[in-house]
């Protein structure tokens, strides 16, 4: 008989009472466990820091902090923590600027009940809680723009390749479709990578990505 698997310990920052309510409601399933609701990224700051969700659902558009501040703010300090947005902007700018910000994913509030329930639990599986048309964005965006330069030293041209998806949140399907190579050869280079680095998992190795890239834009702003 197989353990029992702890339930996803979900957070949602969302100013609007209503939907918050409605959220939490939907979230109300086996396998997920809603912990926390709050209506402001300053709120949110305070208890994710003390409560540590596995999963914190945040809206871009906040009143004071913007969603995007916010996962600037607790992704270098709490890499384990997934933040994954759901906000009604479908903004390509707001996607980009998530996700390298630090956000695990992104969803929009027009998703299914159970699309949403499915994508949170999703997260544990590895899977990229994001409408495939959105990931297609991103990988597109994140192959073709120019790269920028880190202080990063020793990885290869393939492996950089690599971590640039890897701290966008990409699977390894994803990178190996994006890069046009097998998922078993993304896992060697992500393992070379986090050698390399001299980190434990991906999370770190996203971390230090992000805290390499000198003078990154905040790309920050609710919509």
């Amino acid at each position: 008989m197989s353990a029992a698997v702890d339930p996803l310990r979900v957070m949602l920052v969302e100013d609007h009472g209503l939907v918050r309510s409605a959220i939490r409601s939907t979230l109300s399933s086996a396998g997920i466990e809603v912990i926390a609701d709050v209506g402001s990224a300053e709120e949110a700051m305070a208890i994710a820091a003390r409560d540590r969700p596995d999963v914190l659902l945040v809206d871009i558009d906040l009143p004071g902090m913007s969603g995007i501040e916010l996962v600037q703010e607790l992704a270098p300090r709490f890499p384990e923590m997934r933040i994954v947005m759901l906000t009604a902007s479908s903004n390509r700018a707001d996607l980009f600027a998530a996700m390298r910000s630090g956000a695990s994913g992104y969803l929009t509030k027009d998703v299914s009940a159970q699309g949403l329930t499915r994508a949170i639990l999703g997260i544990r599986d590895g899977d990229l809680p994001m409408p495939r048309r959105m990931a297609a964005m991103l990988v597109h965006e994140l192959v073709t723009s120019p790269r920028r330069a880190t202080t990063l030293t020793g990885l290869s041209t393939r492996e950089d390749e690599v971590l640039r998806l890897v701290a966008a949140g990409l699977t390894d399907r994803e990178i190996g479709d994006a890069l046009r190579i097998s998922p078993r050869t993304v896992g060697r280079h992500v393992g070379s990578v986090l050698s390399k680095l001299g980190v434990r998992n991906r999370a770190a190795a996203a971390r230090r990505y992000r805290e390499a890239i000198p003078n990154r834009p905040s790309d920050g702003g609710g919509t």
